[in-house]
């Protein structure tokens, strides 16, 4: 919950527009203001207060303890200018409230973290533990000097300026140890534990065990992830009770999945019981990965026969693919999606006039692979060939990547084996078709003329079809220095079924400083004139040139009744 405090009439008119924005996020608090700040602190996440920066630090002052429980507090001016993220950056997530805030009110967000400032990932924000020098690495970073990154767990990371040797170091561990000097420990959620229990058995056995288990093989709780166990034992409170107290998600599984897990120590116990052969070493198996810890029962201290079974597992980290479309080229059309995707990959694979575009919002530290035209298939298969180590990369194409470019070729690459994002981005078609009016109102196709990947044969079929169905087509890849009778071709099979009246819009670079765009028609467009940075946009019978701009209704009737009133 985000407490909201204010002291005027404006900074309550500030905070109302935020309330009403957020009405399930925040709680209004009223009275004095140092009690409202004293109140609002005990009993919520973060705050936000349209106050002056010096009277909320000499307010909240008193109550700071940790900055790792600590709420995080944003200030709003009284003129609603700015939102300043003043206490608890990252582990009270006020950073991030500061911009959002922003976003609502217009308000510019005012953020100093030291990494933040140099847009770099704090560590603290990474998402999971970390321990150690944490100051002293951040501070390395932020001055420029080598840091190693020693990963003894594979894990996708944010872009991070590591290197293979260096002074200081961030460890990358699952395992039990202790921090090293200079040295700050990220503990990745890579553990799963699956746990058996017999009815009733009491939760303090069942943590024991998973604990012990931990402790003895020499791994962090810290790394844990979740417990896992079959659907039948879902409301043992045993084991519900331990998962809570440990802070993970209870994961079930049906006995029939687990029965087709092969384990090393099956039982007919469990067979008998819940219809499956094994539980335990089964359910932390069931998602994959390394088992460290077979089946291990519990050591009851009366000497009664154990209640609880547990076994360990490592689950690799996944890589992650995110395909991005970058839309048709003006920064402003780069969606807000795209631009967090790309902040976000530590490995950039992409065509190098595209790379280009964007090469300024890349994140210090991020690994990019460029390649030229015509290795669209070594982009793919490299792109997920870094996902599979376990990389967080982002794929990059114009326009939208699942159109005429990247998405397709590298998913049909991809396997289960790595998660796969995709990030829609503004085709070259919904681009032109917005500079030249509405000509996409009704039903359409685009259709791509380079028969590079396609055969003649294909493509005219499929122009002639859209023909015949009076369907508004988009033309990609018109024409190039050496595919130039396409175009004509094309259009000569659409001019078999339309006027040569029929309102065509040509548009070059959509978007782009150098972009250009014209109203002509089915007789009368030049093909000579289009090239390959050019969208041609064929209307259908009903479309018409209306004040300059090409309009296809969304309906036969309304345009009848219109040409009746004529």
């Amino acid at each position: 919950m985000i407490g909201l405090i204010s002291a005027t009439a404006a900074g309550a008119a500030a905070r109302d527009r935020l309330a009403a924005a957020w009405p399930d996020r925040t709680r209004v608090y009223g009275g004095p203001v140092a009690d409202a700040v004293r109140t609002a602190f005990a009993e919520c996440g973060q705050l936000v207060c349209f106050l002056a920066t010096g009277a909320v630090v000499r307010l909240v002052a008193p109550l700071l303890d940790d900055k790792r429980t600590d709420p995080g507090v944003v200030c709003v001016d009284e003129g609603g200018r700015f939102a300043v993220s003043l206490v608890g950056g990252h582990g009270g997530g006020a950073n991030d409230l500061a911009r959002a805030v922003g976003e609502v009110l217009g308000a510019e967000p005012v953020v100093t973290t030291a990494t933040d400032a140099v847009d770099l990932p704090g560590l603290d924000t990474l998402g999971m533990p970390v321990e150690g020098d944490v100051a002293g690495v951040s501070r390395a970073l932020l001055d420029g000097e080598p840091v190693a990154l020693r990963a003894e767990v594979a894990w996708p990371l944010p872009p991070l300026p590591l290197a293979a040797e260096g002074a200081y170091a961030v460890r990358v561990t699952d395992r039990l140890v202790e921090p090293a000097e200079r040295e700050a420990v990220l503990r990745p959620p890579s553990l799963v534990v699956g746990v058996g229990a017999s009815k009733g058995a009491p939760a303090e056995e069942v943590l024991g065990l998973v604990e012990a288990a931990l402790r003895d093989a020499g791994l962090s709780k810290a790394s844990l992830a979740e417990l896992a166990t079959v659907d039948a034992k879902a409301g043992e409170p045993g084991i519900v009770g331990a998962a809570e107290r440990l802070g993970v998600p209870l994961v079930t599984y049906s006995a029939g999945r687990l029965a087709g897990v092969e384990v090393p120590n099956p039982s007919e116990a469990p067979l008998a019981a819940v219809g499956t052969p094994s539980v335990a070493e089964a359910a932390a198996l069931a998602g994959g990965g390394e088992l460290l810890v077979p089946k291990r029962k519990s050591e009851r201290a009366d000497g009664s026969p154990a209640m609880a079974t547990c076994a360990v597992v490592r689950r690799p980290g996944r890589g992650r693919l995110a395909v991005v479309g970058l839309g048709p080229g003006a920064r402003d059309l780069l969606t807000p999606r795209a631009l967090a995707e790309l902040r976000r990959a530590s490995v950039l694979v992409g065509l190098d006039q595209y790379v280009d575009q964007i090469r300024d919002l890349l994140r210090p530290g991020t690994r990019v692979l460029e390649s030229g035209l015509g290795a669209e298939e070594e982009r793919a298969r490299t792109a997920v060939a870094e996902a599979r180590r376990g990389q967080a990369v982002a794929l990059i194409g114009s326009g939208d990547a699942g159109v005429y470019a990247m998405a397709s070729p590298a998913l049909a690459e991809a396997s289960d084996d790595i998660d796969v994002v995709g990030v829609p981005g503004i085709t070259a078609a919904l681009a032109a078709g917005a500079i030249l009016g509405a000509p996409l109102g009704h039903d359409h196709v685009s259709i791509s003329l380079s028969d590079l990947h396609t055969p003649w044969e294909v493509i005219e079929r499929r122009v002639r079809a859209a023909a015949e169905a009076d369907l508004v087509v988009t033309f990609y890849n018109p024409r190039s220095r050496g595919r130039d009778w396409q175009l004509p071709k094309a259009l000569a099979i659409l001019a078999g079924h339309r006027e040569p009246a029929t309102p065509v819009g040509v548009v070059r670079n959509a978007s782009r400083p150098d972009e250009s765009s014209r109203l002509t028609t089915l007789g009368g467009l030049d093909p000579a004139t289009v090239d390959m940075m050019t969208v041609v946009t064929v209307g259908n019978t009903a479309t018409r040139e209306i004040a300059g701009r090409m309009v296809t209704p969304r309906g036969y009737r309304w345009q009848a009744a219109r040409e009746d009133a004529r």
